[in-house]
This record gives C-alpha cells, structure tokens and sequence, in this order.
C-alpha cells in the first residue's frame, strides 16, 4: 500500500469517528480470569495495581510491548474490534497489546492519545511509544523503531508492520525506556535447568502427545528450547513458564502458563491445532507457535523473522536429539 493510501485509510477513520457520534463506544470487555491472573503477575513484579488509564509499568519495557504487538500480525481489521480471533482495529490492538503485559489503557484512540508522557518528536520515540494520528487521534499505531510502527490500519487490510508515511500529531510514551523482566523474587528471570530437566516432566508430555495425537519428542523439544525446563522464566517479551505461553494466549486458552501441567496441555493444544491448520507440516506448526499462526499464513510459510527462522531448526535439532538422533 502507498503512503497516499494508507492516509486515506485512516482519514476514512476519522469520518467515521465523527459519525460514530450516533452510535455509543464499544464497552471495554470484562477482563477473564487469564487476563486477571496476567495483570496481577505484573502488578505483583512492579510494585504496582493497575488502574483506570495506563497503569504504572515498573516490569514492563517497550520491547515486550512490541513483541506482544507482533503476534498479532495478520489478524484481520475489524472495525470496534477487540478480539484477535475475529479482528482488531487500531485502537483495540493497542488496548489488547497492553492489556496483555498489565496495563490498562482507555478504549479509543483519542483517550490512549492523553495517555502517558510526551515525547517531542519522532527522533527521539523508542519500541512501544504510541503514536497518534488527529486531534483528536482517530488513528494510533505502536512505535517499533526505524520510522515503523505495528498497526490495525483499515478496512480490507491486516495488522502489520510497515513505515510511517506522516508526522504523527503525538507521540506517548506509556512504559519506561528500558527494564528487565523479573522474577516474583525480584532476580532477573533466565531459563536455567531444574534437578531433572526434562525427566521431570517426561510423564506429562507423554500423556499430551498422546491425547493430541503430536509427534514425539515436540513438547519435550519445545520446552528446552523455550525454557530450559524452567516452570518460572519469564521472557523478555513477556512469554512465562515452561513453554514460554504469552499471557493473552494462555486466557484463550483458560490455562496458567506458570502451571507446567496446564502449561504442557495449552500447549500441546496449540500444536496440535498448527498441525492440522498446516496440514500436518511440523516446520510451519512450530513456526506458528513461535510468531502466530496468522503470521505464517501471511508470509505463505515461516515468517522472515529471524527469531522464528532459527526457532525453527533449533526445535527439530532437539527432537532429533531426544529421538535418539544426532
């Protein structure tokens, strides 16, 4: 899509917006249990109770916020859409995106737009700022460096990444520019091995490969690469447990990815549902379970990230190695 175009879609949306004057805003969703659990793990890590508009963010960095942002890519646009299953629109993303990591925003873009601090220009914007098109904003996208921004941009098209083809009206900056994630104890959380490693949960993955029919040796592979085996990592993106589940995820999937039983069971649904979406393809199912489905059914196969094109071989190298293999 040109610039031009992309300026007409969201002006459309502005147009819109001043129609939608007649039609009430969309309430914001109650949160479910997942999203409950997910918000009280980060309060508990930052210190903080999240509360009406952004909440404080003290565990959460920009970076997490734009890897949230990227599994949704593909997810179509959805005019007042807030559910990734059926379609977002630009303002729903943004809520969803930070909703995920324990952060309330507003529902529409003109009140995410008063959100946060302000950022001058957009020399100085970093990975997770928002930025706002309007005034007021009917168009927000979230900032991902180098002039880009992940956004859901207009009717017939699909989140996605692309450059920004205007000055943005403002630009927000909701988290602070740098932390680490940690632990409930307060230590940086690494993956590191616990006593036993995958002895530990060798029963429960045996029992989820055979419920959903996976190949052997996946969920065990997963989760050495995921995680080392470790129930607690949490992941710079935001990913928890021993298979690394983002926590909007594991609420869809009515799981506690902290859990290692309900993690290996979310997970092993996942997978499962890849290979049948993929026609049984084991590259393309555990692309997915690294960048999202929709990402893989965008791009026709493994997405051009390189976090997912070396995800990939390091799963089956380990299956290999667990199969008795090289």
């Amino acid at each position: 899509m040109s610039a031009g175009i992309a300026g007409i879609g969201v002006r459309m949306q502005e147009i819109n917006r001043m129609i939608v004057g007649l039609v009430p805003r969309a309430a914001e969703p109650a949160a479910t249990s997942g999203t409950d659990f997910a918000s009280a793990l980060t309060s508990a890590l930052s210190g903080t109770t999240a509360t009406s508009g952004a909440s404080a963010s003290g565990g959460v960095s920009g970076g997490q916020v734009v890897e949230n942002a990227k599994q949704y890519l593909g997810v179509p646009y959805v005019w007042g859409g807030t559910d990734p299953a059926k379609g977002l629109d630009c303002s729903g993303l943004v809520q969803l995106v930070y909703k995920n990591l324990g952060i309330t925003l507003p529902r529409v873009a003109e009140d995410q737009a008063q959100q946060g601090t302000a950022v001058p220009s957009l020399d100085q914007a970093k990975p997770g700022d928002l930025v706002t098109f309007g005034n007021p904003a009917y168009h927000i996208g979230i900032y991902t460096g180098d002039g880009k921004m992940i956004h859901a941009p207009e009717p017939g098209a699909q989140v996605r990444e692309q450059k920004i083809w205007e000055t943005p009206t403002s630009i927000r900056r909701i988290v602070p520019e740098a932390t680490s994630a940690v632990s409930a104890s307060g230590s940086v959380a690494r993956p590191t091995a616990l006593s036993g490693g995958a002895a530990t949960y060798e029963s429960a993955f045996a029992a989820a490969t055979a419920k959903y029919g996976l190949p052997q040796g996946l969920l065990s592979a997963v989760a050495s690469v995921e995680s080392n085996y470790n129930p607690t990592a949490v992941s710079s993106a935001g990913a928890q447990g021993l298979m690394q589940i983002m926590p909007a995820t594991a609420a869809g999937l009515g799981v506690n990815a902290l859990d290692p039983m309900q993690a290996i069971d979310g997970a092993a649904r996942l997978l499962s549902g890849n290979l049948k979406s993929f026609n049984g393809s084991l590259p393309l199912a555990i692309a997915a379970y690294n960048a999202g489905s929709g990402a893989v059914q965008k791009y026709g196969g493994i997405p051009p990230f390189a976090e997912t094109q070396n995800y990939v071989p390091k799963v089956q190298a380990a299956m290999a190695r667990l199969n008795g293999g090289a």
